[in-house]
């Protein structure tokens, strides 16, 4: 990647602000935002940063709202002068709170740059052509796939009606699941810990029945800090309803069943992340080989862990 630019440097900063509200901004998106001003002559080229926010509570002000908030005194009157930089298109509608492309408008900002669209019907473009159409100029796409992969779990679920789905599994070095239908000591103590940290910040995790009977899974937080996930259990006689979930506003599910409950999700096409865990130490004679990796996951990240590989896979379009 070569040498950001100014508008990127500020766009990566409205990203890490966002990702402040991971916990508490849900059902909303996580947004951060980035007020600037140019330097003086004096000063040298460049900008300077006088107001930072992200959505921290759902209900609560904005990230555009929080960013003028922060402004002191002394730059108020130079707004006029100010950039604006927002991860997410600024909302044109009334909800909890009143509009921030409105706000926007009314501090007489000079230059608007979003990130991404809101793929939320209720603004989708709107807020942006209410900027432009009151004279401001507004730059959009600015690290747009950053933007979009950080808001991924609220565009599915309002693009498609449904949870952004991650499949789970951990596996042994030679690709099982578990040792004769008995359950392994797969991951380590530490890898154990992240995977309830990704438990904290999903809404809901399903297993399926024989799982269930079987190993009686908590399914909970316990080794991290958070909201424990709605726990699901599904059979032929209790099939996932993924309408009802959307209904109940679910924007993200995890599934950690067994291998037909994985291989039921595969096979329709329903899944967005799927997130394998190898113990590169451990094998076994025989048990539940692991589910086949569809030919259209592609590696996004990969990480090891005291011996452990961890891979995340996303859909090739």
């Amino acid at each position: 990647m070569g040498k950001m630019s100014e508008d990127e440097i500020y766009m990566s900063r409205c990203l890490q602000l966002a990702l402040c509200g991971r916990q508490n901004a849900k059902p909303n998106p996580m947004v951060g935002a980035v007020l600037t001003l140019p330097l003086s002559p004096s000063q040298g080229e460049g900008c300077r940063i006088i107001g930072e926010g992200y959505h921290v509570r759902c209900g609560e002000g904005h990230a555009e709202v929080m960013a003028f908030a922060s402004v002191n005194a002394d730059d108020e009157p130079l707004l006029h002068e100010a950039t604006m930089y927002v991860s997410l298109e600024p909302c044109s509608h009334y909800g909890k709170t009143p509009p921030c492309a409105d706000l926007i408008i009314s501090k007489g900002v000079k230059r608007v740059v979003v990130g991404c669209i809101d793929e939320f019907a209720e603004v989708k473009g709107r807020g942006i052509e209410k900027l432009r159409q009151a004279g401001i100029d507004v730059t959009v796409g600015v690290l747009e796939q950053e933007c979009r992969w950080l808001n991924r779990r609220f565009f599915t679920f309002h693009s498609q009606h449904r949870p952004y789905i991650i499949l789970k599994w951990a596996q042994t070095a030679n690709g099982f699941i578990d040792a004769e239908g008995h359950a392994l000591e797969i991951s380590t103590p530490f890898t154990q810990m992240l995977s309830h940290k990704m438990r904290a910040e999903e809404d809901a995790i399903l297993v399926g029945r024989v799982t269930d009977e079987r190993e009686h899974p908590q399914l909970n937080v316990r080794h991290w800090v958070g909201a424990s996930p709605s726990r699901l259990i599904v059979d032929r006689q209790h099939p996932l309803n993924l309408e009802s979930l959307y209904h109940h506003n679910v924007q993200s599910l995890i599934v950690e069943g067994g291998r037909k409950t994985l291989e039921s999700f595969l096979v329709q096409g329903l899944w967005d992340e799927i997130r394998v865990e190898t113990n590169t130490q451990l094998t076994v004679a025989g048990g539940t080989r692991a589910p086949q990796l569809p030919s259209n996951a592609c590696v996004r990240k990969r990480d090891v862990y005291d011996g452990n590989i961890i891979i995340s896979y996303t859909k090739v379009s």
